[in-house]
């Protein structure tokens, strides 16, 4: 059992959404959706898993709308990978921001990066190329592996 999940508070679209995100990321399941008594069948409360991580949802109103202070970090492989996260969480109302951070269609903020940003290029013991690669970075919206490499190739 895992001892701490991201809890979410949806506007009244939780079972659209984490049938989305159920849709989106191939390793996922939906584990329990609970039904509010009284209320035509709507669900309140969600479980869900992506990646073997644990989310549990509320349909909890307007109260609370997702910000820019917590994000979702999805760590790719290809840029393939990257391309298909992109166009999926952004579709259907989604919009991307800057530097591989996106918003979906809930409002929800997600980053989608590649790995060899975090661990080779931006960690690189040559701190010339890591400035160079997080130049390069700071100018795109969905970020391009090539670009980045490149970046870090300069001569």
């Amino acid at each position: 059992m895992q001892k701490i999940s991201t809890f979410l508070w949806f506007d009244n679209n939780l079972e659209e959404a984490v049938e989305f995100y159920a849709s989106v990321f191939k390793n996922s399941k939906i584990v329990s959706i609970s039904k509010a008594p009284g209320d035509g069948g709507k669900a309140f409360a969600a479980t869900f898993e992506i990646e073997g991580q644990e989310f549990l949802a509320l349909n909890g109103g307007p109260g609370h709308p997702f910000t820019d202070a917590i994000s979702l970090f999805v760590k790719c492989e290809t840029q393939e990978e990257i391309d298909y996260y992109w166009d999926k969480l952004t579709a259907d109302g989604g919009k991307a921001v800057a530097c591989g951070w996106l918003k979906d269609k809930y409002g929800l903020s997600w980053q989608i990066v590649p790995n060899l940003v975090m661990s080779k290029l931006l960690g690189a013991p040559d701190r010339v190329k890591a400035q160079r690669v997080m130049h390069a970075l700071v100018k795109m919206v969905k970020l391009d592996i090539a670009g980045l490499q490149a970046a870090y190739d300069e001569e």
